[in-house]
């Protein structure tokens, strides 16, 4: 097992705040774990007893409406961690965590989260901030669902997606999402999803090769986001 010590995801997150002998504290006690692709890392409404912090893979964050249909809320990637909010509110888990792919991640249990919050500002700020960030983030995407049409939506989402995960060799987002998954993100059918990327595939402002997506024309999608 490795030592968080060594560990270079730590940069990407509120890790870094952590002294060194703090971050030996936390080697001692976490679990490594392989979530396997289409797994549960966390389960809304369910009590969690400690944070992950994402090693590699990818994950979504997912919630069911009263409908029973997933709404995906967020993509997760290695560096980020997870369940700190649950941890500082003493609440249930708000959303679905499930593996796009195989993933490693490390479970630091809760006592030792709380211990380091108290005894080190510098980490305590560090989580503020990013609960912070995320509830900005939720709230422009709330107001994005309800203003803006389906296939602006879409072309932010798009444009999103490579800021997050990047490009492969070929230049298709490093991601590989079902026409569904993308339908749940933007809070439409499949089918109009469907119809929506071959539209801009037509328009030659992506690339579609089975589900794999490439921006062509980044300039032309950003204006579309913008409602242009």
């Amino acid at each position: 097992m490795s030592r968080c010590t060594q560990c270079i995801i730590k940069r990407f997150n509120s890790l870094k705040k952590l002294t060194h002998d703090e971050l030996e504290k936390f080697s001692d006690h976490k679990t490594s774990l392989l979530i396997k692709k289409g797994e549960n890392l966390m389960t809304e409404g369910h009590t969690i007893n400690g944070l992950y912090c994402v090693k590699d893979g990818k994950c979504k964050l997912t919630k069911l409406n009263t409908n029973g249909k997933e709404q995906i809320i967020k993509f997760v990637k290695g560096g980020d961690i997870l369940g700190h909010r649950s941890i500082l509110s003493d609440e249930p888990v708000g959303l679905n965590v499930t593996a796009l792919e195989d993933m490693h991640v490390c479970f630091i249990p809760k006592g030792d989260i709380l211990d380091m919050i108290r005894t080190n500002s510098q980490f305590s700020l560090s989580l503020m901030k990013n609960i912070s960030h995320q509830l900005n983030e939720a709230n422009t995407s709330i107001s994005q669902m309800a203003q803006k049409p389906v296939k602006d939506r879409l072309a932010e989402t798009l444009i999103h997606l490579e800021e997050i995960f990047g490009v492969d060799k070929e230049g298709f987002i490093d991601i590989t999402l079902t026409r569904e998954e993308i339908a749940n993100t933007i809070g439409t059918a499949t089918e109009s999803a469907i119809r929506l990327l071959s539209n801009l595939k037509k328009d030659g402002v992506i690339d579609l090769t089975g589900k794999r997506i490439r921006i062509k024309e980044k300039a032309t999608l950003h204006n579309i986001s913008e409602g242009y």
